[in-house]
């Protein structure tokens, strides 16, 4: 039986290159029989976390804000696979993801944890102009291991500024065996 994914793609550009990788983790994985949900958080509305801790966990929006993290609260609930696709910014992921990753902090407040363990993975895709890629994932791994979740890998792509760069590289192909293998 399939796993189920859910890809928070925290790119600003539908078609650039960090959609290329999520586009070929996708074709990997759903070609292995799992099924894939992407959110383009650029197209969503996500408010910043206030640090409120007004969350429960239990609740079908554990935030006390609305917005469009109502959609993606169940989908990580139910899922076996978070994707965390993003290009690097300022040595770290973009403020899109972030701001989304911020939130899903409510998963952890008041009632059951629903994001410690729980047998899930993480994976990251990323692309960037340059190859700095230390600091981020130095944080992707302090998540992984907060949440005690399974490291499945990481595909980083760097040397990709233009859309399309990324065209014809191995990362691609590494991105698509990662989706197979999960």
């Amino acid at each position: 039986m399939g796993k189920s994914v859910v890809i928070l793609n925290g790119s600003p550009r539908r078609n650039g290159n960090t959609s290329a990788l999520v586009k070929a983790f996708t074709q990997g994985a759903e070609g292995a029989g799992h099924q894939v949900t992407e959110f383009f958080l650029d197209g969503m509305d996500i408010h910043g976390c206030k640090g409120c801790f007004g969350g429960h966990s239990d609740r079908e929006c554990p935030c006390v804000q609305k917005d469009d993290m109502a959609q993606i609260y169940p989908a990580i609930r139910d899922c076996d696979v978070v994707v965390f696709a993003t290009p690097l910014y300022y040595w770290n992921m973009s403020g899109q993801i972030r701001t989304a990753a911020d939130r899903l902090f409510a998963l952890e407040e008041g009632g059951e944890n629903l994001l410690r363990g729980h047998g899930r993975g993480g994976v990251l895709l990323m692309a960037a102009e340059g190859n700095g890629f230390e600091d981020v994932t130095l944080y992707y791994d302090h998540l992984m291991e907060h949440l005690r979740w399974k490291n499945l890998g990481k595909v980083l792509c760097g040397g990709v500024m233009n859309v399309g760069d990324n065209k014809g590289r191995k990362e691609l192909d590494d991105a698509r065996e990662l989706g197979k293998s999960i």
